[in-house]
């Protein structure tokens, strides 16, 4: 993506070549933030750190005590690993893809569009609907599991509130509230539901960052601390993404690494629909640079903040958080015991608990659009009965594992998730390749880009359901992807190559079936 962006490709438009961005760059990056990694942030920013500052990854194969300086290192390289560059990475591979195969050749909203260029008309065929099954199946299952995580830590912030007991019908009543909010912001739709939500979301979350920056004492250790974990991090990259825990085998990244990396996969469909949805109008360096650099750097300040201001209440505060996460077990319950070191802890808690659950809504509400859209086809229409249809199978799927199959639930959805996200995996190397091949056949010449124009594709068994009602109008639409007009950059490929087995304009075919040799040409010509 870094090489697509840096090159002349880095021109070309998400869409016509005319089209200005449909959405403000805060509008933007608030939406993008909200359906990608916000209701993520909320649930690990204290519970990651702490977890590795009370058990380090690396403790036997480096020597690394916990609770050590060295340990609060190890912690931070680690929580930066798993939640800046490779996660929005992984979101937007699939989501720069989507954006040009849907707003530049007009496809289908499918994942099985990304693979027109090597599969061709068989995307409408067996193949592609596989791919897009199993897509539909990893962004439930992905979703569910969000939703069950946030459960747990809503749960458990009423419980530490007001003493609501963690059980399976209070996950249940929580679980039904979070999807009714989020039929609501699907029945809005996305300019009055989801963009509304994500910026009341973003602005509160940005709020409450900045008070635990400034109230808790310790501002000028989490600043530094920040810059210097950030330089910790991007010298020890590297090494990070190189290490598989070979010589002391712990088993360690089975359970963290592995799973957050088939987790975010799972995800990454329906993230890049959406992020490509709200991107239309942006060339491709501009994607990238904002889809890439500017959530993981929110990101590395939003892990500074509370990974930080965690270790600093252990090293020279209070304690008590690695008892809770690490030793009890209690994940969930890791951001409202930190916030009660902190002034109006009730008041900060009850706000934390509006967030979590405001970022689970939005995860819901666009996965339901984006799941509708990708089972549709189009974009045109999408019924609210096909919307809410699935959010409800969203919100069922999620109180299914976690509430009646228990503690086993979640983990036999996790191991789901990871068995979904390998092919999706296998995917990403084709994708890569796809995009670059369409970029490759649809660009034109420097220093004036220009590109190829094509007819809106619908999928057969929509294109048929039109032709039998009156009121669509199929003339504009195909079923085979199909070039629009003659654009500049259709040139004949011979005269493009200068093919010497094709006969130069202003010269006579070679004659055929004539024994007659034909006479030398005179000397200098």
């Amino acid at each position: 993506m870094i090489f697509i962006a840096l090159g002349r490709f880095g021109r070309v438009k998400l869409g016509p070549d005319d089209a200005p961005p449909e959405h403000s760059g805060p509008a933007w990056f608030a939406m993008l933030f909200a359906a990608g990694i916000g209701s993520i942030l909320m649930f690990w920013g204290v519970a990651e750190p702490v977890s590795h500052f009370g058990d380090p990854p690396r403790g036997e194969a480096l020597g690394i005590e916990p609770g050590t300086w060295e340990a609060a290192r190890e912690a931070m390289n680690f929580t930066y690993y798993h939640f800046t560059l490779h996660t929005w990475t992984i979101f937007a591979l699939p989501a720069l893809c989507f954006a040009y195969f849907i707003h530049k050749r007009n496809l289908p909203p499918r994942v099985s569009s990304i693979f027109q260029p090597i599969l061709g008309n068989r995307i409408h065929g067996p193949i592609g609907q596989f791919i897009d099954v199993v897509a539909i199946v990893g962004t439930v299952f992905g979703v569910a599991v969000s939703i069950g995580l946030g459960t747990l830590q809503i749960n458990g912030g009423l419980n530490q509130l007001w003493g609501v007991p963690e059980s399976a019908g209070w996950q249940l009543i929580i679980i039904g509230v979070v999807v009714g909010i989020a039929l609501i912001s699907v029945s809005l739709g996305l300019e009055k539901g989801i963009k509304v939500l994500s910026n009341f979301n973003i602005a509160t979350a940005v709020a409450l960052m900045i008070f635990v920056l400034v109230a808790g004492g310790s501002t000028l250790f989490i600043l530094k601390g920040t810059i210097q974990s950030f330089g910790s991090y991007l010298m020890n990259l590297p090494e990070l993404a190189l290490w598989n825990d070979t010589f002391a085998d712990t088993g360690w990244q089975n359970t963290w690494t592995v799973f957050y990396w088939a987790w975010t996969i799972t995800w990454s469909p329906f993230v890049g629909i959406f992020i490509a949805r709200i991107s239309k109008g942006r060339t491709i360096r501009q994607f990238v640079s904002g889809v890439l650099a500017v959530p993981a750097g929110f990101s590395v300040i939003w892990f500074g903040v509370f990974g930080l201001a965690s270790i600093d209440i252990e090293l020279n505060g209070e304690g008590g958080l690695v008892e809770r996460v690490v030793e009890d077990g209690d994940v969930p319950g890791a951001l409202f015991a930190f916030l009660e070191h902190y002034p109006a802890a009730g008041a900060l808690s009850v706000i934390a608990i509006i967030l979590v659950a405001i970022f689970f809504v939005t995860s819901v509400d666009s996965a339901a659009l984006v799941t509708d859209t990708m089972a549709n086809g189009h974009e045109d229409f999408n019924p609210l009965g096909q919307r809410i249809f699935w959010a409800l199978a969203i919100g069922l799927v999620t109180a299914t594992l976690l509430v009646f199959s228990g503690t086993g639930g979640l983990e036999a959805l996790e191991s789901t998730i990871i068995l979904v996200g390998l092919p999706f995996f296998v995917m990403g190397f084709f994708q890569m390749y796809a995009l670059y091949r369409a970029l490759q056949e649809d660009a034109g010449e420097l220093p004036q880009m220009r590109t190829r124009e094509w007819k809106k594709v619908l999928p057969p068994e929509e294109y048929e359901r039109r032709q039998d009602e009156d009121e669509h109008d199929t003339t504009a639409v195909v079923v085979e992807p199909e070039a629009a007009g003659d654009t500049p950059t259709m040139r004949d490929p011979y005269l493009e190559h200068g093919d010497p087995k094709k006969p130069q304009a202003g010269t006579l075919p070679a004659r055929t079936g004539s024994s007659k040799p034909r006479p030398p040409r005179p000397a200098g010509r």
